[in-house]
C-alpha cells in the first residue's frame, strides 16, 4: 500500500489539474458509494446544516478532488491562483502585526498557505498547525511536501503551540484549522450549525497572545480545473476572552464561510464526534 501511494504521488504531481480533478469526481463517487458509514456522515452533516440535497451531491466530487489533487499541490509545478482580499494581509503587515489565519475544511485548504508562502513568505514565513500521520512514511512524504521556502510545519502538541505563539510575537504568520476536533481538555463545546461541536479554543488564546490580526481564508476551487481563488478577510470582531464565547464567535465565523460554497465544504468529517 505504502509503495502504491508513493506511485501515486509520483505521477499524479506530472498530471495537469482538470485530470486529476475529473479522476477525483469518480473517487468521490465511489467512496460514497462503497461506503454506507461515509454516505451515513456526509448526508447527515448537510443535513444539520439545513443545506438542499444538491449541495451534498455536488460535495461528493468536490470531496474527491480533494485527494486527487495533493500529488499536484505537494510535488508538481504550481497551479494558477489569484487573490480575492489579498490587501488585508499587506495592511496588517504595514502595521506590524501577526497574523492568524483561521480556514475551515472548505474547498482546498492547502492551496491557502502555499499561495502565501509563494506571494508573502519571504517577508513574513508562515506556520500551519497540522497532526502528524501515525504511519512513518506518510509522515515523511506529508512533511517533505509541506516544508517549503516561507511555510513551515508545527505538530498538534504543547511544542507545536509554543512555536505558533512565537511565530505571532516574531510578527510571522500562523494559519489553522479551527473546526478541527481538538483532543480533550483543549476546547469547548459550542453550536456548529445548530449543533455542539467540540471547538478548539487555540485560536482565541492565539488571538490574545501578540498584537495579532486575525484573518479568514479558504481556497476556492475553480471548475474545470482552471486553478483556485484565495478568499481573506478580516474578522468582523475581536475573540472574546472567555473561551466558551470565543468558540462560538469562532464557529460563527467559519459557518459564514461555509455558506458561501457549501458544496466544496467537506460535509464527511467528523465534526461532531467526542474528543481523543
Amino acid at each position: 500500500m505504502a509503495t502504491l501511494i508513493r506511485l501515486f504521488f509520483t505521477l499524479g504531481s506530472r498530471l495537469p489539474l482538470p485530470l486529476l480533478h475529473g479522476a477525483g469526481v469518480l473517487l468521490g463517487w465511489l467512496s460514497f458509494l462503497l461506503s454506507p458509514r461515509y454516505r451515513r456522515r456526509l448526508l447527515a452533516n448537510a443535513r444539520q446544516a439545513h443545506m438542499p440535497a444538491g449541495v451534498a451531491w455536488r460535495s461528493v466530487a468536490e470531496a474527491g478532488k480533494l485527494v486527487t489533487e495533493l500529488p499536484r499541490l505537494w510535488l508538481g509545478a504550481p497551479v494558477p491562483v489569484r487573490w480575492e482580499g489579498a490587501e488585508h494581509i499587506e495592511t496588517a503587515m504595514a502595521a506590524g502585526r501577526g497574523l492568524l489565519f483561521l480556514t475551515p475544511h472548505l474547498g482546498c485548504f492547502e492551496i491557502t498557505a502555499q499561495a502565501y508562502a509563494a506571494r508573502f513568505g519571504a517577508r513574513r514565513p508562515m506556520t500551519v498547525l497540522f497532526r502528524p500521520s501515525r504511519q512513518p512514511w506518510l509522515r515523511e512524504l506529508v512533511d517533505h511536501s509541506r516544508e517549503r521556502p516561507g511555510l513551515r510545519t508545527a505538530p498538534t502538541t504543547l511544542s507545536g503551540v509554543r512555536q505558533l505563539v512565537q511565530a505571532l510575537k516574531s510578527g510571522e504568520a500562523v494559519g489553522l484549522l479551527p473546526d478541527q476536533v481538538p483532543p480533550k481538555g483543549l476546547g469547548a463545546w459550542a453550536p456548529f450549525f445548530g449543533r455542539d461541536a467540540y471547538t478548539m479554543t487555540l485560536s482565541a488564546r492565539l488571538a490574545r497572545s501578540a498584537d495579532t490580526q486575525v484573518l479568514l481564508s479558504w481556497g476556492e476551487r475553480l471548475p474545470r480545473g482552471q486553478g483556485y481563488v484565495v478568499h481573506v478577510r478580516p474578522l468582523a470582531e475581536p475573540l472574546p476572552a472567555d473561551p466558551l464565547a470565543a468558540a462560538r464567535a469562532v464557529n460563527a465565523a467559519m459557518e459564514s464561510l461555509v455558506r458561501e460554497s457549501p458544496a466544496q465544504y467537506l460535509w464527511s468529517y467528523d465534526r461532531y464526534k467526542q474528543p481523543r
